[in-house]
């Protein structure tokens, strides 16, 4: 009997470690069955959706898609009563995921959480419920599996599939500076804003003033901004218009192409400010979130950085300009002092380096079709 496995990503980033490893799991078992939540990348790899990626993030997104979330939850639950589940494997998204997890082990259904919820950085209390509700947890960072071993749960550390899509991507730098219409002599700060609609409007006006202020110090500066997939780019028209006359170019959907063309940059914090890291790219990063949110942050989350780069080596590595310290002037400062500062760039990459080589050994997709293997005893 084919092995039947579902498959549930949150937002861009869960989606493609998903399709990684439908990928891979077709490739071990061409009859295996796939199903799940995700996106376009998730389907052209054999996954029947059963719904998409939702817009709900962060607390107040989830409130106001709760209608979406509990139909999508619906419907999954009366597969697990009525068709037959072999694996769930959950990815990170744990204010949709826990509830599924839930019901999962409810109809006996495996549990594989992959891409465990930052627990580390807040909600501490959910260690225990996440290791209550997951057979075995697939940790991508090299801390957690002493978190939740302590919950008598088993852990492995797989690697982060940050560094397995660096591995299998190919970039030529000057071939893609001529497809990007790019200056090869000028130096250009690649830019990402987010992922999703929230960080755009907050982003985009202060990367904005960022530019003006770098092109007033230094004209021969280039700008790309990479697109993310999902986003509702019309939404923001007149600031995509103003970015378009200040000589800024856009590339949708090739973070990683965008990477391989900068000499530094300026991103929003998250996988591809670690991607960034991986590749020795010097960056900056910055986050803004709505006043409420940021309140109840400090309040909630007990981490001294925000960075992976800098969670991971235990000291500020990267410079990060969170809320009121994101703005232009901080921003352009920081960037043009890694831009001017040759000692102080190579201090950073060299300590790229010693972190990639945590990860550039792991290949975590493969390491999780193992895990799977060993839960359904193929």
């Amino acid at each position: 009997m084919p092995l039947r496995v579902m498959i549930i990503a949150g937002e861009s980033s869960g989606e493609l470690y998903g399709a990684l490893l439908a990928k891979k799991l077709k490739e071990k078992w061409p009859d295996v069955f796939l199903l799940g939540v995700g996106g376009s990348k998730m389907e052209t790899e054999g996954v029947e959706l059963i719904a998409g990626i939702t817009s709900a993030f962060g607390i107040f997104g989830a409130i106001s898609s709760v209608k979406k979330l509990f139909g999508t939850y619906r419907k999954l639950t009366e597969i697990f009563k009525t068709k037959r589940v072999d694996v769930l494997v959950l990815i990170d998204f744990p204010d949709f995921n826990l509830f599924v997890a839930k019901a999962a082990k409810k109809y006996g259904i495996k549990v594989l959480y992959y891409v465990s919820p930052q627990v580390w950085a807040w909600r501490t209390g959910r260690i225990k419920k996440i290791a209550e509700r997951s057979h075995i947890i697939a940790a991508i960072l090299p801390f957690e599996p002493e978190m939740y071993e302590k919950e008598g749960t088993d852990c492995e550390f797989v690697g982060h599939p940050a560094m397995e899509e660096l591995l299998q991507h190919v970039s030529d730098a000057k071939s893609l500076k001529e497809e990007f219409s790019l200056n090869p002599d000028a130096p250009v700060l690649g830019i990402f804003p987010g992922s999703r609609d929230g960080e755009l409007k907050r982003h985009l006006p202060v990367i904005v003033d960022t530019i003006k202020a770098i092109k007033s110090a230094h004209s021969e500066f280039q700008f790309i901004i990479a697109v993310a997939p999902n986003l509702h780019i019309e939404r923001y028209k007149a600031l995509f218009t103003t970015l378009r006359a200040l000589e800024v170019k856009f590339v949708a959907e090739r973070s990683l192409d965008v990477l391989a063309v900068s000499d530094v940059a300026l991103m929003k914090s998250g996988t591809a400010a670690f991607q960034a890291a991986l590749m020795g790219i010097p960056l900056v990063v910055f986050y803004k979130m709505p006043a409420i949110e940021f309140r109840i942050a400090k309040i909630i989350i007990d981490v001294s950085h925000i960075n992976l780069a800098n969670l991971i080596m235990e000291r500020e590595v990267v410079k990060e300009l969170i809320q009121d310290d994101a703005t232009p002037a901080r921003i352009s400062a920081e960037i043009l002092s890694l831009y001017e500062d040759s000692a102080k760039r190579e201090s950073m990459t060299d300590d790229f380096k010693r972190l990639r080589a945590l990860f550039e050994s792991k290949n975590p997709t493969d390491e999780v079709v193992k895990i799977i293997a060993n839960l359904t005893g193929d």
